[in-house]
């Protein structure tokens, strides 16, 4: 039986479409990947799933529960966690999560013990008695997926969990949410970040404007990119403004900028871009630090499913959490 199970789930706000009657089921055990740039209906999709926001159509079930009328029941078995943080910086960790425990009914004999081993798996247990508020943006976010799991769900919602994190705190959350994957839970990861919907989702949903385009497997996706050659150059000096000149001199490919010295070249005869590419990087006095046919990204998968350009989502980035 599925955990989840979402038929033409949508949402309408004053003549503005959300999320367009999107459909997906999650397998129990499953880590199931909302990827898309923002605005494409990813949060909005999850308020739903968790009561906070209530559908114009369409209906869901989680764990057995149809959530137009047992969304109560259902919430006894999920943990939420939102984009932003619900804990308070004048407590210190164990008293959140004490305090989340009893909002979640946890018995009294119980919560302690719940807390103690939480904030020992989350590498927080030395700082139980230091105040939130001065913990960093990484500690934050692990103490907020710790009360998250406080009453034992079986379903765990986690909403874009690496936004605004260093290099460093974010691989180490992505590793404590693969760690709970592997003990059995359910998650549901919203994310716009590429490399991590590839890193640890089992299957993913791409939406884009409140539709989902695509649902596969990491791998599967990526096998649609495969039908075509992906080809990336770096060149020695910016070539921001001489993009268009190259995809004019390449019919039948399509020419990616990824920043202002890289390309990415999709499709065309591969021994036909590669000419063309030295050719044009000699005419405009580039220079060519280095040109490489490459295996398929999920990147790649995306351009090729959505029609978008990567920047879209690497702009949203900011350059963290990468």
């Amino acid at each position: 039986m599925n955990t989840i199970d979402v038929q033409g789930l949508t949402k309408r706000f004053d003549g503005f479409t959300a999320v367009d009657g999107i459909s997906f089921e999650v397998g129990e055990g499953e880590l199931f990947g909302l990827l898309g740039p923002n605005g494409s209906g990813k949060t909005t999709t999850i308020r739903m799933l968790v009561g906070l926001s209530r559908p114009t159509a369409g209906r869901a079930k989680i764990l057995g529960f149809d959530l137009s009328f047992g969304i109560t029941e259902a919430k006894r078995g999920i943990g939420v966690v939102p984009d932003s943080s619900n804990l308070y910086d004048e407590l210190s960790a164990r008293e959140n999560l004490l305090f989340m425990a009893k909002l979640y009914g946890v018995p009294k004999d119980v919560r302690e013990q719940k807390s103690e081993e939480l904030l020992k798996l989350f590498g927080l247990y030395e700082r139980r008695d230091d105040r939130f508020g001065t913990f960093s943006r990484g500690m934050k976010r692990a103490l907020t997926i710790a009360a998250a799991l406080v009453h034992d769900p079986k379903v765990l919602f986690l909403d874009e969990p690496t936004v605004g994190l260093d290099v460093v705190a974010a691989r180490s959350l992505r590793e404590l949410i693969s760690d709970l994957h592997g003990k059995g839970l359910t998650i549901v990861l919203t994310t716009h970040y590429l490399e991590e919907a590839d890193l640890l989702c089992d299957r993913i949903a791409i939406l884009v404007k409140g539709n989902v385009v695509e649902i596969d497997t990491p791998r599967g996706l990526k096998r649609r990119a495969e039908e075509r050659s992906v080809i990336e150059a770096s060149f020695g000096r910016e070539a921001t403004d001489l993009v268009g000149d190259l995809s004019a001199r390449l019919p039948g490919a399509e020419v990616v900028l990824l920043d202002e010295t890289r390309v990415k070249i999709y499709g065309g005869d591969p021994s036909r871009v590669l000419e063309e590419i030295f050719e044009f990087s000699k005419e405009r006095n580039l220079g060519l630090n280095a040109i490489n046919s490459i295996k398929p990204s999920l990147e790649d998968a995306f351009v090729r499913i959505t029609g978008l350009s990567p920047t879209v989502m690497a702009r949203e980035k900011g350059g963290k959490g990468r």
